[in-house]
């Protein structure tokens, strides 16, 4: 079985969860938990732990955070490692939502490499500028 988690400072990975439920339909193999305001990192971790309890050792995490190097990615993935499973984890930083919803859609269809390029691919071409014609604007102001 093939999980996805997603961890964040504030409420981001509970957000990012939120709306993969409408898009994808809620999956209970996918997982959110944030670090939030106010929160010790001891107490993330006991949060993180409980939230991935049902994950075996021979489960695949797919794990997704919003910082690399901050400290919900690099708790979850110290837990990870305690419980014995980060040799069966992919681990992105920077997440973002085009990334977040391949990982659900091709979560359980996918092998592991296509699914990280797919992951990847879609991470880099969701966020791009939207450059408005100026010259329409200026037509529009004629009328």
């Amino acid at each position: 079985m093939r999980y996805l988690v997603l961890v964040s400072h504030g409420t981001l990975a509970q957000g990012v969860h939120s709306v993969l439920k409408m898009l994808a339909g809620d999956n209970p193999n996918i997982l959110s938990t944030s670090l939030e305001d106010g929160m010790g990192a001891d107490e993330f971790v006991a949060r993180f732990g409980d939230v991935i309890k049902g994950i075996d050792a021979e489960d695949e995490v797919l794990l997704l955070g919003d910082i690399v190097g901050g400290s919900p990615l690099t708790n979850a993935m110290n837990v990870l490692a305690e419980r014995g499973l980060l040799a069966h984890a992919t681990v992105f930083g920077g997440v973002n939502l085009p990334m977040a919803m391949i990982a659900a859609m091709q979560l359980q269809s996918a092998d592991i490499d296509g699914l990280k390029q797919m992951m990847l691919t879609e991470a880099h071409d969701g966020a791009r500028e939207i450059v408005i014609d100026s010259a329409e604007d200026e037509d529009d102001e004629d009328l």
